[in-house]
């Protein structure tokens, strides 16, 4: 008598829970639905109708990103539901930047053993990022990979894609004496975790400890404090675009400030940004002191307080500040568009 073959499950792979997962996140994939889409979860692939999306002559955007080492938090503090915010968020807030509607967002999660409660509250927290954006969830992949992560690690990747009429692409026009609309961060948002964890090491601090930098009477632990998500510009983006007069926009990611603005700028034109025209926050603030960065690391490393930039003319400053400020942003002043090749900074944050 020959031994029993083993099954994909004992190998390490279950699919029953996979299927459990598509069950459980389908409601919250169909809560993001919006016109254009043209059939829910569970197909070989997600059609989108641009037609009924009502574009005419559309150029499509596409753009993809992780969420990087804040996961290592999430996962550590088993604090995973808002951590799909953040994904969507570094995919969207991007597009926008081209001039684009989100239209609809793809995920990639990969585990090595499918806990379906966690990621059915990732999933939603994907798509609580997509309803906010006005972008339809319409499909992803979950894979179960053993041997290939560590017990209760995953990671994240997400694809979104957008439209805009042709002749609509972003950045255009910027000119020397155009006006630099800084719209405040909600934190650290995506980017610079590597040397967040690094600081806390350094600090001797855990997760589960009191946030050494929020604002009194608050007691968020340490670990809730710097899982705050990724702020979505995309809705007061696309209405000030729709209202004339912005050139460009910036996201604040990864390269900070420093190397972010000069992605926008013509040859031969820079941003001037005064320093002195923001509070920097306190977690900035503290992670400076803690890690002893210098005021250029700090720059280049982080948002430093402002996720996202808007150049615009000059002459329509003052009513789309006005315009961001009605939709719940707040807008910073921060300076203008000069002849140059690098950012130049006046001012100091620390």
């Amino acid at each position: 008598m020959t031994d029993r073959g083993i099954t994909y499950s004992e190998a390490g792979v279950d699919i029953d829970a996979g299927n459990a997962l598509v069950d459980r996140i389908k409601p919250a994939a169909k809560a993001t639905t919006r016109p254009g889409v043209m059939a829910g979860l569970g197909g070989f692939g997600g059609l989108f109708d641009l037609k009924a999306a009502g574009y005419d002559d559309p150029v499509l955007v596409a753009a993809t990103d992780g969420v990087g080492t804040k996961l290592r938090i999430a996962i550590d503090t088993g604090t995973v539901d808002t951590i799909g915010i953040d994904l969507v968020a570094m995919c969207v807030n991007d597009l926008v930047c081209q001039g684009a509607e989100p239209l609809f967002f793809l995920d990639y999660f990969a585990t090595g053993k499918l806990d379906v409660d966690a990621a059915t509250r990732i999933v939603e927290g994907i798509a609580a990022g997509c309803k906010a954006s006005g972008c339809a969830l319409i499909g992803g992949e979950t894979a179960e990979m053993p041997g290939m992560y560590a017990a209760g690690d995953f990671d994240l990747a997400g694809f979104a894609v957008g439209a805009m009429e042709r002749g609509a692409a972003l950045p255009a026009g910027v000119a020397e004496g155009d006006v630099l609309l800084g719209l405040a961060s909600d934190g650290v948002h995506s980017n610079g975790y590597s040397l967040v964890r690094k600081v806390v090491e350094r600090a001797g601090l855990a997760w589960d400890d009191a946030a050494p930098f929020g604002p009194e009477g608050q007691d968020d632990t340490l670990g809730e404090a710097l899982l705050a998500p990724t702020r979505l510009y995309v809705k007061p983006a696309l209405a000030a675009i729709r209202a004339g007069g912005v050139k460009g926009l910036a996201h604040i990611t990864g390269g900070g400030l420093t190397e972010n603005l000069p992605r926008v700028m013509p040859d031969g034109l820079t941003a001037q940004v005064d320093l002195a025209a923001w509070d920097l926050p306190p977690v900035f603030r503290w992670l400076a002191g803690q890690g002893g960065l210098a005021e250029t690391e700090l720059l280049k490393t982080f948002n430093a307080g402002i996720g996202m930039v808007l150049v615009v003319d000059a002459a329509r400053a003052e009513p789309l500040a006005t315009l961001l400020a009605e939709q719940g942003e707040t807008v910073v002043h921060l300076g203008a568009v000069e002849p140059g090749d690098a950012v130049r900074y006046t001012g100091a944050l620390l």
